[in-house]
């Protein structure tokens, strides 16, 4: 995201009292002790990791088509490389092209765009026609870090607080199928905003 989207989270998340270190890889850890890359040390038993994926590993993929994180190498129409009638779509896809030479970012609008497209290309294929290659268009990146507590970064604007969060909710209901499960969502969220119950989501805190 933006570099002021990536500030404003870090004012927002320092407001709620957590500690960010930036720049920081952890080397070690022995159960007990965590230590990080610029000599900081940590004593604790409990230690989550929440971002950062790589993709499994499948028996029979040749190694050639394996590439950073573990993702597998695609051209544009989805078609895994040095393999026939194999397509790999979303995350584990590491689809580089002129635009994005370091593959497309790990986003439900690209995993659902590339879905889209290779349905057409395959129906084009049984055709004879020529396939279409994929290109992400960056319509904007949302995220959100708490209750009223959004950053939105559209083409030509960025916004944060809580109208960038009613968007974030919005666009985030529009986006679940039938009407009846966004009504019932929809419900869901009212009532957790209003009775502030925000257990499934809870920071604990050292009093």
């Amino acid at each position: 995201m933006s570099k002021k989207s990536q500030i404003d989270s870090l004012h927002y998340l320092q407001k709620m009292g957590i500690e960010i270190l930036t720049n920081t890889f952890v080397v070690s850890y022995d159960g007990e002790l965590l230590k990080t890359n610029n000599g900081k040390t940590i004593k604790t038993k409990t230690v989550i990791w929440s971002a950062g994926i790589s993709a499994n590993t499948i028996q029979g993929i040749p190694k050639t088509s394996v590439g950073q994180g573990q993702r597998l190498l695609v051209d544009q129409t989805n078609a895994l490389e040095y393999t026939e009638a194999v397509y790999v779509l979303g995350d584990m896809a590491l689809m580089k092209t002129p635009k994005y030479p370091n593959g497309h970012p790990q986003l439900a609008n690209v995993a659902i765009n590339q879905a889209k497209n290779l349905a057409k290309n395959l129906k084009r294929k049984e055709q004879g026609l020529e396939l279409k290659k994929y290109e992400y268009t960056d319509l904007g990146t949302m995220a959100t870090v708490g209750r009223n507590k959004s950053v939105v970064d559209l083409p030509t604007v960025h916004l944060k607080g809580f109208f960038a969060w009613a968007i974030w909710m919005f666009l985030h209901l529009m986006l679940i199928l039938s009407v009846k499960n966004k009504l019932i969502i929809f419900i869901n969220w009212a009532w957790a905003y209003i009775t502030k119950n925000s257990a499934l989501r809870i920071i604990i805190k050292e009093h």
